[in-house]
């Protein structure tokens, strides 16, 4: 992604869609949507304290059919929010009570991002301080200072550490093998007993009983430049504040972070069905709703609030409706954006216009075989087109349906490539995608199993 003039987190709502224009074709309304709400989590930032807790996020449903663009579409915003991002799928919750994840892991893992995120800030920015306790550790080893130093060696030995340390900066002694000690934690053999998962546990097992267990210390023998990036990962922990960093990674969390709930519509029920799974869906939709309106959940790193975490759902809600969520879970989700199926004049843009377009990565893979790639324009509207009839005639599955007919179209060069069977310049042009696909897009019932 080309950097932007400004940070990412304060971009306007005008150049968020702009960059998300870059890599998702069409969808305006959705894309100015989380546009205004991801630049509401700024604006909020900026209001005095005592109306700031006032201002409670505008939770999004991306309502629309599968392969149209919703998870692009959150996938493209986690890297323009700057801001702890989670994707999550509704499906893989259960209620209270069933074996399985309940909601309040979403916090626990959207904390852990937080953390993650601070954490290598941190470390960067200590990045240059630590490589230089690390090389003083590296050269203690090469140079190993004099047990009773006497005056008259001490210039000596300051001339010989100042050698190595030229040596070791310039890479000289870069295969040099060293003996470095490391500690190692550690861990007894855990096991728990029951429907909760490890990483579920609201506690710290490792860090409660960090200051109990004995350290055992490892000798390993490598590279010098092995041994730098050991000991310079060692100097970074100690040089930053863990406290300093998860309070930071909780504010972020509870001012910033940003949910997206996919597949929404898989824990909905149709009207007029009732019983068996159906009441499992409702019982997740009911544990969301405090998580949504927002709830404290306890977490490793302490409590955590969502009031202020912003939910964006999707899901195709080609069975059930929104309207077949829980009242109180749609007041909770008062933006509604419909996606539009996509025309085959978008199959013409996906294919070419997007930064990371379909026929731009068949193009560089190719070229990795030494295979030139073009398409010609009468040939992409032919792919366009086949994939438009397909989707009408067997089952909508969106701009994922040219993934399917572009490997079947380039199957042969995809598979004699790398023994340079074919020519080493492949030119798709209309008769060729005709040739390749028009039958099996005449077959429909062929079709529904190979495209």
């Amino acid at each position: 992604m080309k950097k932007t003039s400004k940070p990412t987190q304060d971009l306007t709502p005008r150049e968020i869609v702009k960059e998300l224009d870059r890599y998702i074709i069409g969808q305006n309304a959705a894309k100015k949507s989380v546009a205004i709400a991801l630049r509401n989590r700024w604006r909020r930032l900026q209001v005095a304290d005592n109306l700031r807790e006032e201002i409670m996020p505008n939770n999004i449903i991306l309502i629309g059919p599968t392969g149209v663009g919703k998870t692009e579409i959150a996938r493209r915003l986690a890297k323009l929010a700057h801001a702890p991002f989670l994707k999550v799928e509704a499906t893989r919750f259960t209620e209270v009570g069933y074996v399985g994840r309940d909601v309040e892991t979403i916090v626990r893992d959207l904390t852990d991002i937080g953390v993650n995120m601070v954490r290598n800030e941190q470390l960067a920015s200590v990045k240059e301080k630590a490589h230089e306790l690390a090389d003083e550790r590296l050269l203690d080893i090469l140079v190993p200072p004099p047990k009773t130093p006497k005056p008259e060696s001490e210039m000596s030995e300051d001339t010989t550490r100042s050698k190595f340390r030229e040596k070791l900066l310039s890479g000289a002694l870069d295969e040099r093998i060293v003996e470095l000690e490391t500690q190692v934690q550690q861990m007894p053999l855990m096991q728990v007993v029951g429907p909760i998962p490890m990483d579920d546990m609201g506690l710290n097992i490792q860090d409660m009983l960090g200051n109990i267990l004995p350290k055992k210390q490892k000798q390993r023998k490598v590279s010098v430049s092995e041994a730098r990036k050991i000991l310079a990962q060692e100097e970074s922990q100690k040089l930053i504040d863990m406290d300093k960093v998860t309070s930071e990674a909780i504010r972020r969390v509870e001012n910033s972070g940003i949910v997206f709930l996919d597949e929404i519509d898989k824990i909905a029920s149709a009207k007029g069905q009732s019983g068996g799974p159906d009441v499992s869906r409702e019982g997740v939709q009911r544990d969301l709703l405090p998580i949504v309106e927002g709830s404290t959940v306890n977490t490793k790193y302490g409590m955590v609030k969502t009031d202020h975490v912003l939910f964006i759902a999707s899901g195709a809600f080609h069975v059930s409706k929104p309207s077949d969520l829980i009242p109180e879970l749609q007041g909770r989700f008062p933006i509604r954006v419909e996606l539009s199926s996509l025309t085959e004049e978008d199959f013409v843009k996906i294919l070419t216009k997007p930064q990371n377009a379909l026929l731009k990565q068949y193009t560089a893979m190719l070229e990795t075989d030494g295979v030139r790639l073009e398409f010609e324009e009468d040939a992409v509207r032919e792919v366009a087109k086949i994939a438009f009839e397909v989707n009408e005639q067997v089952e909508n599955i969106g701009a994922r349906r040219l993934h399917t007919i572009l490997t079947t179209l380039l199957e042969e060069v995809l598979f004699d490539a790398p023994d340079g069977i074919k020519q080493s310049e492949l030119r798709v042009t209309k008769e060729l995608v005709q040739k390749k696909l028009s039958s099996i897009v005449k077959n429909r019932d062929l079709s529904r199993f190979i495209l």
